[in-house]
């Protein structure tokens, strides 16, 4: 399937979506980073479940009360060590006002249906999306016909383009209509009979017309015109009817928050107004689409064979050789979803991407305390870095909602973001003291501010935009945190997302989600805050404001107080004593300042740096998923152990994975490498987290460091990488272990003054422009100093 396309670029399948009942979550995606399309790949009743980003709904933002007052209480509660008291102050209190908000949840837009007969049964059946050019396609044979359905979203045309083909003349005969998505879930019943309340079709020559109602009054749906080669269009209600026709040509176009009396004949014009056959409407697309998905390359094998999705899931299960393929189609499938899922200037990427397909699903709001930043790790070094300005719009576009959390639950200034938001609603709504706690969110989400910086050179972004939703973070700090007895900060109350300290799990076996998370002085949160204060220091120098807030930063730096080792020699998960590490559990945030934050480095923290290994080591197998495999994965790569990186992408891999490569929660299979719970709903922040751990083990980035290689599986002999970026350049680099080989080449796009690290034990010469110094961190260290467009070709001898 899709010849002349390299195997690590492409899917293929040999089964049908089969999840019963719920097939979307098997589908094969496409989209353009607004408009989604899921297809299923049946034969007989075709279903292609269409979505758009901006459409959402049950979603109620309250007002908050001021309960600010509550902050002194639960300090009182827990100096008294009544921790279960103050865990939950915070929470009843504005429970006990009224408060109420609910988060959104992304909508269903319609499904195009498409019935063909298939009277005679199918042979070589076969389905595959062409990641090189975001074409999905479905074919199977009836006898000596051969059928094919090929779809794609356009990214210059901003429709859906669907094509029905065969080999013979006048093979074709379908059905064509739309209809509202269905739900198998038994409390969205009533709503899904609200949106049937209020659905209109209608045919028109060859054009369908679709239309429903949301609960604020406005209204979406959609228009297609289908185009036929030879044969016949009969209108049928409302549906049309293809009869003996070469091909079809579908052409789908969309509207949300409008009306249909507005949209409908506007819609119609547009497609009446296509005259570009699919193909080239294709390659319009791939004008667009192509340096996206090829802003960085990733080959990890030379092997020509074709690997069906089903054969490398089952050898992930046996003898695992097929693993180098496997995880070169999971770093690209990765990119082609997050490509397809979000762009710039519209809705940052989400949990079920734009193929979500029921009404109300678990998790599909934006959650702050480590998904969506997972879903944008892999950015910055993939060459993708304007996509990120999404996300932080979205947060921008919330300042409001934040300001008010800040002033109402804790009198602080600046902002508190809650772990859970969806457009439009910034204000908490998870009302649980596992959430409501925690405040670490918006200084975590800084970072991506500050990294978008680090990778693009943008002065003006900087001091526009991430200095000053930084300085906001830091003036909650400010206001938030006292100083204790011994000199340093207290941060409480304080959680480590969304661990409880083993000292207070209840003693029953029944498993309790979060019993009590509200501790003193969880790691994650001075981690995070020290990160923020730094780059904020650094940045407000770089671009010469808030010069009369530094010290002020620069002083409580020197308040945050130093990172405590267990008896066990771990990192402590919090470094107040009343509370004991608690292993069980999936989270990481205490390791923060090794992975996502560069705070420690192997070469220059060795002490520490072994405490956070022995912390990461003790974690539990069976209380993992599928996202804290792939942050773990991160992880070991930064602690340079690729045994145990690659062991968790392998625990991930037979545990969390759907035929169609979606990763799942957990393991619903009940194998033992993760969590157990009823459901194993979509995620695809492992998905993309996949990415950036492949990414980490190939290559360490810092504004001052780059290392190549760092951890490296003893499987992946040979490879290649083009056109990864650090802060101020791109790199490329081929390795070949079992030759002994390895050459990298440096671009600088900026000055570029870094140290690079080459893989140990071989020796290297040079080539180029720039200067090249030794390094006082070893021996395969240089000092590299570039002006762009330099560069400098490093390789062994």
């Amino acid at each position: 399937m899709f010849d002349n396309v390299s195997d690590r670029n492409k899917l293929v399948l040999q089964y049908p979506a089969s999840w019963w009942r719920n097939m979307w979550r098997e589908a094969l995606p496409a989209g353009n980073g607004e408009l989604g399309a899921a297809v299923y790949g049946a034969i007989k009743k075709e279903t292609i479940l269409i979505n758009h980003s901006q459409l959402w709904h049950m979603g109620v933002k309250g007002e908050l009360p001021d309960i600010s007052h509550t902050l002194t209480e639960t300090r009182a509660l827990m100096k008294e060590g009544e921790y279960q008291e103050a865990n939950w102050h915070l929470t009843n209190e504005v429970k006990k006002q009224g408060y109420h908000s609910k988060l959104a949840c992304p909508l269903p837009l319609v499904d195009l249906q498409l019935e063909m007969p298939c009277d005679q049964g199918f042979s070589h059946y076969r389905r595959g999306i062409n990641m090189e050019t975001g074409e999905v396609r479905v074919t199977w044979s009836e006898h000596d016909t051969t059928f094919t359905r090929d779809l794609f979203v356009s990214r210059s045309d901003n429709l859906i383009v669907y094509r029905v083909s065969s080999n013979k003349a006048n093979a074709i005969d379908a059905v064509l209509n739309f209809d509202l998505h269905p739900t198998t879930s038994l409390n969205m019943k009533k709503r899904y009979q609200e949106l049937a309340d209020t659905v209109e079709w209608n045919t028109e020559d060859n054009y369908l017309f679709y239309k429903a109602t949301n609960e604020d009054d406005t209204e979406f749906g959609a228009v297609a015109r289908v185009i036929a080669e030879d044969g016949e269009v009969i209108t049928d209600q409302q549906k049309l009817r293809c009869i003996n026709v070469n091909s079809l040509l579908i052409l789908v176009k969309v509207f949300v928050q409008s009306s249909s009396s507005l949209q409908w004949p506007v819609l119609k014009g547009e497609l009446a107004n296509v005259t570009a056959t699919y193909q080239q409407l294709l390659d319009n697309h791939v004008q667009v689409y192509q340096p996206l998905y090829f802003s960085s390359k990733l080959q990890l094998t030379d092997d020509q064979e074709e690997w069906s999705n089903e054969v490398l899931l089952l050898d992930a299960y046996s003898s695992g050789e097929a693993k180098e393929r496997l995880y070169e189609k999971l770093w690209s499938f990765g990119r082609y979803l997050f490509i397809s899922g979000t762009k710039i200037g519209g809705q940052p990427f989400s949990m079920y991407g734009l193929w979500h397909g029921d009404y109300r699903l678990m998790w599909s709001h934006r959650m702050a305390n480590e998904n969506i930043q997972m879903m944008y790790w892999h950015t910055s070094i993939g060459g993708l870095a304007e996509f990120s300005l999404a996300l932080m719009e979205y947060y921008q576009s919330l300042m409001a909602d934040f300001r008010d959390n800040a002033r109402k639950l804790f009198g602080c200034r600046g902002i508190y973001i809650p772990a859970g938001t969806t457009p439009g609603i910034g204000k908490p709504n998870q009302l649980v003291p596992v959430i409501m706690n925690w405040t670490a969110a918006a200084g975590w989400l800084a970072q991506h501010f500050y990294q978008y910086y680090q990778f693009t050179g943008d002065h003006e972004y900087l001091k526009q935009h991430a200095l000053p939703f930084m300085k906001e973070v830091a003036d909650f700090y400010q206001d938030f945190l006292e100083v204790g007895e011994d000199g340093y900060y207290l941060y409480y109350p304080s959680v480590s997302p969304e661990n409880t300290p083993v000292n207070f799990m209840p003693k029953s076996s029944e498993p309790v989600a979060h019993p009590m998370p509200t501790a003193i002085n969880a790691t994650m949160d001075f981690a995070v805050m020290k990160e923020l204060l730094t780059n904020l220091i650094e940045g407000s120098s770089i671009v010469s404001i808030y010069q009369q807030e530094r010290p002020i930063w620069e002083k409580m730096l020197e308040l945050i107080p130093p990172y405590r080792v267990n008896k066990d020699g771990a990192i402590k998960e919090w470094l107040s004593d009343p509370f004991e590490d608690n292993n069980e559990h999936r989270h990481l945030s205490h390791i923060y300042p090794i992975f996502p934050g560069q705070e420690l480095i192997k070469e220059k923290e060795e002490p520490l740096f072994e405490a956070f290994r022995k912390a990461v080591q003790q974690r539990k197998l069976g209380a993992q998923t599928s996202w804290s495999y792939a942050h773990m994965a991160s992880i070991y790569a930064r602690l340079q152990d690729a045994t145990k990186a690659s062991t968790c992408l392998e625990n991930l891999s037979r545990s969390c994975l759907l035929n169609n490569f979606y990763t799942v929660h957990n393991d619903w299979r009940n194998m033992g490498l993760t969590m157990e719970i009823d459901y194993a709903p979509v995620q695809m922040d492992a998905n993309l987290g996949i990415v950036n751990a492949i990414q980490e083990m190939l290559i360490y980035v810092s504004p001052t460091l780059v290392k190549l290689l760092p951890a490296l599986p003893d499987d992946w002999n040979s490879g290649q990488v083009d056109t990864f970026h650090f802060c101020t350049g791109t790199i490329s680099f081929r390795w070949d272990l079992l030759k002994g080989t390895f050459s990298t080449v440096l671009k600088a796009e900026r000055e570029t003054i870094i140290t690079l690290g080459l893989p140990s034990d071989l020796k290297y010469e040079w080539e180029g422009d720039g200067k090249v110094l030794p390094s006082e961190l070893g021996e395969s260290y240089y000092q590299i100093q570039l002006s762009a467009p330099q560069s400098l070709r490093f390789f062994s001898k």
